[in-house]
């Protein structure tokens, strides 16, 4: 079964976002999923990482760094843009493909705090898919306490020598560039020890792992990223020193809003695969979305579903404001989250012992899913964030 022929449901509250523009863009995207990455997915699994020409492809059509400005490479386009991309991954129920860490919090961490040197040196060729990017932030026993990186850059002479390790790293295992989070201080104050560093795959004593074996998303490459005396010229830092913490702080509210447009699109899928389940499959001679549980409970799942799409709609109209708090994108990740995480189990139950089946939507659905309410602060991070402001 092919996981990108249904389209979502129309929500019971048409969407008021998207102009004739966007709507346009979002037919280049869909046809690009349907075209490259659907028929893909299952090789990209067993690989665990797409092919690297896809990133060629998807620079061929603008499809990667659109809200970058024109000058870099960029359309100069708003946020919404990256809203249907993410929106158009996830209605095509893929995994693989990590082109919004790469166009939407990389980039922007170099456009806002880059100087012009590294804007015009990294951006246009991330336009185009030349180069692949990955954030290296994680540590093997850090998780999310970024306070307590461990990999060091100590300043010799005009050079920064790069000492550690990073786990968990999207996009690490084809990555040109990574930008690592680095320890440049030893203050009591732990968050003025940090910076962001450009780090070139290709440089000496840069080293990168297997892609990791996961439970799921196995198409994404993730892996282990090791610096050994690495040396990169001061000129890569980002920023100024010490303000790494700050430079992250600005970002993660945004990176949130991203877990949890893919988490909203994906329960939309989810649903629209199950609904049209419920109406072929028959269990003693009528279709089993006929019977009451049935309908009740995707009744339930339309409500939940559609009372995030509002919420998260609202949230998204703060974004282009610029007026999106930490803790209401913070509440848009940890919620919807979980509310993907029980549309798909709830999804799941209703497809029957054919749900536990991977040629089913659903199957990879569910083991795909569970990893948003880990990734960018756990969702016990996003209470935490969330009751500081009561």
């Amino acid at each position: 079964m092919q996981s990108g022929a249904i389209r979502p449901i129309p929500n019971m509250l048409p969407r008021k976002l998207f102009t004739s523009d966007h709507e346009a863009f979002r037919e280049t995207v869909r046809k690009f999923y349907e075209k490259e990455v659907v028929p893909n997915i299952e090789k990209y699994e067993k690989q665990q990482h797409v092919d690297r020409d896809l990133w060629n492809k998807a620079g061929e059509l603008g499809l990667l760094c659109t809200t970058m400005p024109e000058q870099y490479g960029g359309s100069g386009v708003d946020r919404l843009y990256s809203m249907i991309l993410i929106e158009e991954q996830a209605y095509a129920m893929d995994s693989s493909t990590g082109f919004s860490l790469h166009s939407d919090i990389v980039a922007n961490y170099i456009n806002n705090f880059g100087n012009e040197e590294q804007k015009q040196h990294w951006l246009p060729k991330m336009a185009t898919g030349e180069t692949v990017t990955a954030i290296a932030m994680t540590e093997p026993g850090t998780g999310s306490d970024l306070q307590a990186v461990r990999t060091t850059a100590v300043l010799d002479g005009d050079e920064y020598v790069i000492n550690g390790s990073k786990i968990f790293i999207t996009n690490g295992y084809l990555c040109d560039m990574a930008i690592v989070v680095c320890k440049t201080g030893n203050t009591e104050k732990g968050s003025a020890n940090l910076s962001l560093i450009i780090v070139e795959a290709d440089r000496a004593g840069f080293s990168k792992g297997k892609p990791l074996n996961k439970i799921g998303m196995k198409g994404q490459d993730t892996c282990e990223l090791f610096f050994d005396n690495v040396r990169v010229p001061k000129e890569n830092l980002l920023g100024m020193e010490g303000m790494g913490f700050m430079m992250l702080m600005k970002e993660l509210a945004w990176e949130r809003m991203l877990v949890a447009i893919i988490c909203q699109a994906g329960a939309e899928a989810a649903f629209a695969h199950t609904i049209q389940y419920t109406k072929d499959r028959k269990a003693f001679g009528k279709p089993i979305g006929t019977f009451q549980n049935t309908r009740f409970k995707l009744a339930e799942l339309r409500t939940e579903i559609d009372f995030c799409r509002t919420y998260l709609d609202r949230c998204m109209e703060r974004q282009l404001e610029e007026s999106l708090g930490v803790d209401a994108a913070a509440a848009a990740k940890y919620k919807i989250s979980d509310m993907f995480s029980k549309v798909v189990d709830d999804c799941l139950q209703l497809h029957g012992g054919y749900g536990y089946m991977l040629e089913y939507p659903i199957a990879r659905a569910y083991i795909d899913n569970r990893a948003n309410r880990i990734y960018a602060g756990t969702n016990e991070i996003m209470k935490e964030l969330i009751s500081r402001t009561l």
